[in-house]
């Protein structure tokens, strides 16, 4: 069961305005970015990071959100990628698939969609959710079609229902399975409801809770990787 406060931390985390917030998706030119760094002359592989205000950082440097935290981690592994963070605050799954033709404009090797819990924390119909995840992945794949999907499952509060709270969390593996993707059970998982692992407002992760994040997300990504890595 999850504490209150796991409540209201994820229920005010997902309904920030993105005022204040740097959002690198929608500050990086996606066309003059589509040419990667190389490694030994060989171009990096592009892993795009598709979210809300989880993926931005919200309330931290950018550079201790857990997208930028598993960029080290594949530099430490020598491996020749390339992260790139699309976070949004407050961005719901319709949202995404306003903007995901956007981010698109540069190549993309491995997309790693994390949506949906603001559809779920306001109430919203969980189809039109699960339909807007279907597709964007739907989207990213008809032009990347060797695109590796990576899917962060997340989970609401009990107090909106079961049956609505267990339906929404079932959309995760259900989406995972029909489109082959990898998943990211909860993406908070150790974060959600623990005061020292969040910001003074008891709402976002301290720079010490991405770094449990990007284990979450890593446990599941590394395998990708060294799938990908000659």
């Amino acid at each position: 069961m999850f504490r209150i406060l796991w409540a209201t931390f994820v229920f005010c985390l997902f309904t920030q305005t993105s005022v204040g917030l740097r959002a690198n998706a929608e500050s990086t030119d996606p066309i003059n970015a589509g040419q990667h760094p190389t490694q030994n002359g060989e171009p990096s592989k592009a892993i795009l990071f598709f979210g809300d205000s989880l993926t931005a950082g919200y309330g931290i440097d950018p550079a201790y959100a857990f997208p930028s935290l598993i960029q080290e981690k594949i530099r430490a592994n020598g491996w020749n990628f390339q992260v790139i963070s699309a976070g949004v605050s407050g961005e719901t799954t319709a949202g995404g698939l306003r903007r995901v033709d956007w981010v698109l404009q540069r190549p993309v090797d491995v997309f790693v969609l994390e949506l949906g819990a603001n559809d779920g924390l306001r109430g919203q119909p969980l189809e039109n959710a699960r339909e807007n995840l279907q597709a964007i992945i739907d989207r990213v794949r008809s032009k990347y079609p060797q695109v590796r999907i990576v899917l962060a499952g997340m989970q609401i509060p009990a107090n909106l229902g079961r049956e609505y709270t267990a339906r929404f969390r079932a959309i995760f593996p259900e989406l995972a399975q029909k489109n082959n993707a990898a998943l990211i059970p909860f993406l908070l998982d150790g974060v959600g409801g623990v005061p020292r692992l969040n910001l003074p407002d008891s709402l976002h992760p301290t720079p010490q809770g991405h770094k449990i994040v990007a284990e979450n997300v890593w446990h599941v990504l590394e395998p990708v990787l060294r799938a990908m890595t000659p």
